[in-house]
């Protein structure tokens, strides 16, 4: 008869995320993982077979959740400037985008899964922008500038308003 899992594997792969954004790549290990989720290494390489496994694993958790957060936030801002600044701040309210984005750089699978979510959120932008070439435009601008404005925010760099740009494009 086979063991329960004391310790879902969505579990696993958030404890592992958590140690790879706050602390880098070589920090992730069997040994590091098993002591966070209190497992045993052997049972988290049956679970994941291969470290990079586990940590690709942790990664698509990861934005597969910012994918969801998307979504939500995108159904509940309004089409217009104000929703779409509404709509990023909703979704960098919750995960380390910059930190995820950074990490998922080294592995393919996770790499798609960024292009696909950048995708997404410059298709919810272009309506709030008036559609057409020229929404798209704007909404790949504001997508560039929100993210290079999370990397400098998080290194101090604070000072720039994504709404003054909105002033400036419109």
């Amino acid at each position: 008869m086979p063991r329960h899992k004391t310790i879902s594997d969505n579990d696993v792969l958030t404890q592992v995320r958590h140690t790879l954004l706050r602390d880098g790549e070589k920090a992730v290990t069997f040994a590091s993982a098993a002591k966070a989720c209190f497992l045993a290494a052997p049972t988290l390489v049956q679970r994941f077979g291969s470290r990079d496994s586990m940590v690709t694993a942790a990664l698509m958790v990861g934005w597969d959740g910012l994918i969801s957060a998307t979504d939500a936030a995108d159904a509940s801002a309004l089409l217009s400037q104000k929703g779409a600044l509404s709509m990023l701040k909703t979704i960098s309210a919750g995960e380390d985008i910059a930190a995820l984005l950074a990490a998922s750089v080294r592995y393919g699978d996770t790499q798609d899964r960024a292009l696909g979510w950048r995708a997404k959120v410059e298709a919810a932008l272009t309506p709030r922008f008036g559609g057409g070439v020229r929404g798209r435009e704007t909404a790949a601008m504001v997508f560039a500038v929100w993210q290079g404005r999370m990397i400098w925010d998080a290194a101090g760099g604070k000072g720039f308003r994504l709404s003054d740009l909105l002033k400036r494009l419109t």
